[in-house]
């Protein structure tokens, strides 16, 4: 059974999609800490992040790199902050988050609830500023 990440790649779920390669797909968290929050997923599904392929690992940090610049232009922020967590969906993934202090990245924090809209404009912002 294919995993609710695989499902979004595969285009059966709608997502943000904010960049996507051979080996990656990035796209809006809809239940983000705060506007900008973009998953990173690799489309070989993985439930544990380690145990992906080495290569995996490398090429996933660096098709990250990029998108965490975007969305530190994109998003209010004093840099992009990354957290691996991967105990919600279990297939491997890591989360890009603006923050502005160590506790913009706590996970059990509310999430918010932006409007269509809303994730749309932030998604163009962020694919506005990619290079």
């Amino acid at each position: 059974m294919s995993t609710l990440f695989s499902r979004i790649i595969g285009g059966e779920i709608p997502s943000y999609r904010i960049a996507e390669n051979e080996h990656f797909y990035a796209f809006l968290d809809i239940s983000p800490l705060c506007p900008g929050h973009t998953l990173v997923v690799p489309k070989l599904e993985t439930d544990y992040i380690f145990d992906l392929p080495e290569k995996y690992l490398e090429e996933m940090l660096i098709f990250a790199r990029p998108l965490a610049l975007a969305i530190q232009q994109a998003v209010p922020c004093k840099r992009c902050g990354i957290a691996v967590i991967g105990l919600e969906v279990p297939h491997a993934h890591l989360h890009l988050v603006p923050i502005n202090n160590a506790n913009d990245l706590n996970f059990t924090r509310p999430k918010l609830s932006l409007s269509p809209e809303e994730m749309k404009s932030v998604q163009n912002k962020i694919c506005t500023n990619l290079k």
